[in-house]
């Protein structure tokens, strides 16, 4: 009779100790979402590279919070530790709390995703992401037609748009900063600047940065129908020049130093996105330059995702700010796509319809998804139609773009 009480005692205790019976209503809707999120990475194949890594870091932290939780740092009176310690030496630093001398013991080993994120926290995991971006990045389209930067700066109009709409609606200025930079549909950087204007609102930010990024493919295309004909549509254009290795060597090192003199703030990122272009453009480093396009590129995105997740607990996601946040994310990237082909529907009346408005959407920096994105739709008008490499232009332009107007924003407000 004993044994039977103890064993339903231990049931009862593992229950007790279960998810089943701990975990709030909002981590089962988080878990759900991450259901969602790990679907449309698997069947539909939206920046699955990222997605899932976030999906499966948002349902790990809701399904066992602890592991993305710190150690504790314990606080022991002094004097009743050495009433049972006497002859024990205390060698660790002491404090007052509450009027008592304490030592602090040194802290419990945290969860996993809790040092996984330090490198969110402290800013590292974006530029080594820019890093391996450069280097995977062809800059001949750009240089190939320099009028590419003002799609590109275009595009960039809906962070700045939703940063004032952000204010207004109550939003502290560098919490309207951070939000209004997921309008350049470029994760990495909205962690970058999140992290220094409004750490705090680092989860919802990331997570609606790269699920944006991720849907390029259905957001677009509305907008991009919506605001052009037909026939401007089935424009083709004429091939790009050639661009030589010269140029391709300058470019990376002009855009460092004009961008870092002028904004000192967005050289951590445009440095590193250039110095992995210029590994790649040298021809002298090739086996780093495909270590940083590969092995590092691959490491830290899984890092970033399940970190970012990590961030995505049902406490914190479910709340009407986060909501807002998330709206207003989504606003940023529609204004950003619809100012891109503004843009490129003037350069098209001013060339005398020698542009092809699609291409202005590709200013946004989801490289190589928004060009993808433009040629499909292209295509869907006139099958002949190649517009891939006339988009990448405004695309990588896009990237830099956004990278200086974090710089812009977090020389403004932090």
């Amino acid at each position: 009779m004993d044994f039977l009480t103890q064993f339903w005692e231990s049931i009862l205790g593992i229950f007790a100790n279960s998810g089943f019976a701990s975990l709030p209503w909002e981590n089962y809707i988080m878990i759900l979402v991450s259901f969602v999120l790990i679907y449309l990475a698997v069947k539909k194949q939206y920046e699955p590279l990222v997605l899932l890594p976030i999906a499966v870091g948002m349902l790990l932290v809701n399904l066992y919070p602890a592991i993305a939780m710190g150690g504790q740092t314990q606080y022991i009176p002094v004097a009743e530790y050495l009433k049972d310690h006497p002859n024990d030496t205390v060698t660790y630093a002491r404090v007052m709390i509450d009027g008592v001398e304490c030592f602090a013991k040194p802290e419990q080993i945290g969860g996993l995703l809790y040092y996984l994120y330090q490198g969110v926290k402290h800013g590292i995991y974006p530029p080594l992401i820019f890093l391996g971006i450069g280097a995977m990045t062809d800059f001949g389209p750009l240089i190939a037609n320099p009028k590419s930067f003002i799609l590109g700066a275009a595009a960039q109009i809906g962070i700045f748009i939703t940063f004032i709409g952000a204010i207004l609606l109550g939003f502290a200025p560098n919490e309207a900063g951070a939000i209004g930079i997921i309008g350049g549909a470029d994760g990495p950087t909205a962690i970058y600047v999140t992290s220094i204007l409004a750490s705090g609102l680092l989860g919802p930010i990331a997570v609606a940065a790269y699920s944006y990024m991720a849907l390029v493919p259905i957001i677009q295309p509305p907008i991009m129908k919506l605001l052009t004909t037909k026939e401007e549509r089935a424009i083709k254009m004429v091939q790009l020049r050639p661009v030589s290795k010269l140029e391709k060597i300058l470019f990376p090192i002009i855009v460092t130093v004009v961008v870092s003199l002028l904004l000192p703030d967005a050289a951590t990122l445009i440095g590193m996105l250039m110095f992995g272009n210029l590994m790649r453009e040298s021809g002298v480093v090739e086996r780093i330059s495909k270590t940083a396009q590969n092995e590092l590129m691959n490491i830290i995105t899984i890092f970033l995702g399940l970190s970012v997740g990590s961030t995505a607990t049902g406490k914190v996601f479910l709340s009407p700010k986060t909501i807002g946040i998330i709206a207003l994310g989504l606003f940023a990237f529609m204004m950003g796509t619809a100012f891109g082909v503004i843009f490129g529907k003037i350069m098209c009346k001013a060339t005398g319809g020698k542009v092809n408005p699609l291409i202005g959407s590709a200013g946004v920096s989801a490289v190589p998804m928004a060009a993808r994105v433009s040629q499909k739709v292209g295509q869907e008008e006139n099958p002949s139609n190649f517009l891939l490499m006339h988009a990448m232009g405004p695309n990588v332009a896009g990237v830099v773009g956004s990278a200086v107007a974090a710089g812009v924003l977090i020389s403004i407000l932090k």
